[in-house]
């Protein structure tokens, strides 16, 4: 399950292979993602794997990604 905080790796599209963390839930499809390399942008739910991580702090865990 995704929620707000979680770790999920990229499998499809141009970020492919990048590590993103959840900003936002938006709908039961979509969420809000940002990563190093990824600016904040909506993902389907069905491009990302969780890594099963969830932080409590995004911005603190996307300095550390960076």
């Amino acid at each position: 399950m995704i929620v707000e905080g979680s770790v999920c790796v990229v499998k499809a599209g141009r970020h492919a292979g990048e590590t993103v963390i959840v900003t936002k839930v938006i709908d039961e499809n979509f969420v809000m993602a940002k990563g190093r390399n990824v600016k904040e942008r909506r993902f389907n739910k069905r491009h990302l794997i969780p890594t099963g991580k969830v932080v409590k702090d995004v911005d603190k865990a996307l300095e550390e990604l960076a």
